[in-house]
């Protein structure tokens, strides 16, 4: 008998972080309510964030808002920004370090790994550091556990990869 497996993986696309960064930079520089401020975006190290620069809080959240929507147009869910951290200001202008989150959490996987234990009962789920893989004898299961995960209320962008 068969068995059939997939991993759970939190992580983003570096190219289409990259795009969402252009794309919004564009938008910036050519919006007429950000003429004449401080708005502009930076990289973090080996771009794995954003940091985001203003004139004051208001602009950064509108920053941020624009940010969002490109994540949307480019079919990237917004959970891969970790907004935890506050706005820093000073020298007449604001600063907020938004980096990309990578990986699954221990809690979460933890999460996620007692649903499927609790709610299908072949299904095997294994944490492997930060990632979680399901064995199943069952495609079909392995289906309805991807279908029962992307309902949960999980803080991080999920993929399902390696699917066999």
């Amino acid at each position: 008998m068969a068995t059939f497996s997939l991993d759970i993986v939190s992580d983003y696309d570096k190219a289409e972080m990259n795009n969402v960064y252009q794309q919004a930079e564009k938008e910036i520089a050519s919006r007429y309510d950000f003429k004449g401020t401080p708005a502009k975006l930076d990289w973090l190290k080996d771009k794995e964030g954003i940091k985001i620069v203003g004139a004051n809080e208001w602009q950064i959240d509108a920053v941020l808002d624009i940010i969002r929507k490109k994540l949307a147009s480019r079919e990237v869910s917004s959970k891969v920004l970790d907004l935890s951290k506050d706005i820093v200001e000073s020298n007449l202008q604001a600063t907020k370090e938004v980096p990309f989150k990578k990986g699954l959490s221990q809690e979460n996987a933890k999460l996620i790994s007692k649903t499927i234990r609790e709610e299908f009962k072949k299904a095997k789920p294994v944490i492997q550091g930060d990632e979680l893989r399901i064995t199943s004898a069952s495609k079909d299961e392995l289906q309805s556990v991807m279908t029962r995960v992307n309902q949960l209320d999980i803080d991080a962008p999920l993929q399902f990869v390696n699917f066999r």
